[in-house]
């Protein structure tokens, strides 16, 4: 079970540079309301992942895949891609993920807080930096800007 909360980027941590970062590549193979099934490779580590349900808690079920795995399956997800920058900023207990999303969605900033329980989740207070909360807002799913692009109120980043 994945449980997290997603929130819009208001402005960048100006320290940004010193935490680590991977460029990844996903593309979706299916996705609908059901769930999703997407290859993912973070600076050449590859998996194959499928998830299921909305909102803040989710199945996930995660394996790694072969490079070359990865570049067979990649022709399956034509029109459902993307790329982004992805940084881990450690924040006490939490890991914030911050995504800066690049070619047809750049400019568009999120950040992820991934959590032990629903509880946990419900008592998280974000820090300023962190924009509205777009957790239960389905056309901010990576699967939905993969297949559709930036949403129409996410205009260019805040």
């Amino acid at each position: 079970m994945e449980i997290e909360r997603k929130f819009l980027v208001r402005c960048c941590p100006q320290d940004l540079c010193r935490y680590p970062s991977a460029f990844l590549l996903q593309g979706y193979l299916a996705s609908g309301p059901g769930g999703e099934v997407r290859i993912r490779s973070a600076d050449g580590h590859c998996t194959l992942t499928a998830k299921s349900g909305s909102g803040m808690a989710r199945t996930e079920y995660e394996i790694s895949i072969a490079p070359e795995q990865f570049d067979v399956l990649r022709p399956g997800t034509d029109g459902r891609r993307l790329e982004k920058r992805r940084y881990t900023i450690p924040a006490g207990v939490h890991t914030y993920q911050l995504d800066l999303y690049l070619g047809s969605l750049a400019g568009l900033m999120v950040v992820e807080v991934e959590f032990d329980t629903v509880d946990d989740a419900l008592a998280f207070e974000r820090p300023a930096w962190f924009g509205p909360e777009v957790t239960k807002d389905d056309s901010y799913k990576n699967a939905a800007l993969a297949h559709r692009g930036r949403p129409k109120e996410a205009g260019s980043a805040p």
